[in-house]
């Protein structure tokens, strides 16, 4: 398998009204460290970009044999770190986001062993019923589109220009579509998982 994953991670989490979706804890552990410890455990290539000056979320990494590329230019949105990663890539690339706790390394590993089949396709996480949501991988081939990228829309515009290559890949319950963007989403997701 010759696959990276990118965690974007140079956001500035403004939703967050103070606070940092990232550095939230899940079972004790910032989320951004649970989600590159889990992506390691399935995948030897992981990058994780950051704004060069984010002590925090530099520090919630330590430890972990993961890549850490700080961006220039990370103010302008998504895009930059998927034009980071992109460059910084070795194979295909999956983007999974950094504030999605219900994905797990199950999910990672079926996405990835999909990816296996079908090296040509695009392969995007969905719900049980079959909502597109995260995590996506890109073959090989679609880095220089993947670099175009401009702004804060991810790679929608890739999907869209090859949607004929997009397969949806079934994962359980919501994993692939619970993303916390707020506080009162972390709330609420906290409260429905002590329930």
């Amino acid at each position: 398998m010759n696959l990276t994953i990118l965690i974007p991670a140079a956001g500035a989490a403004r939703r967050m009204r103070g606070g940092d979706k990232l550095l939230e804890l899940l079972d004790a552990e910032p989320i951004l460290r649970r989600q590159a410890r889990l992506a390691r455990s399935v995948c030897n290539r992981v990058i994780v970009t950051l704004r060069g000056d984010d002590l925090a979320r530099t520090a919630a990494l330590a430890g972990l044999d993961v890549i850490l590329l700080p961006l220039a230019d990370a103010a302008e949105g998504m895009a930059a770190s998927i034009r980071a990663g992109a460059a910084a890539a070795q194979g295909a690339l999956m983007i999974l986001p950094g504030d999605m706790p219900e994905l797990d390394a199950a999910d990672l590993t079926v996405m990835i062993e999909a990816f296996d089949e079908r090296p040509d396709a695009i392969l995007r996480g969905a719900s049980a019923d079959g909502r597109p949501g995260h995590p996506v991988i890109f073959s090989a081939d679609l880095w220089a589109a993947l670099q175009d990228l401009r702004g804060d829309e991810g790679a929608r515009s890739v999907l869209i220009r090859h949607h004929d290559r997009v397969r949806l890949i079934a994962l359980p319950d919501q994993h692939a579509l619970t993303d916390l963007d707020t506080p009162e989403a972390w709330a609420a997701w906290r409260a429905g998982r002590q329930g």
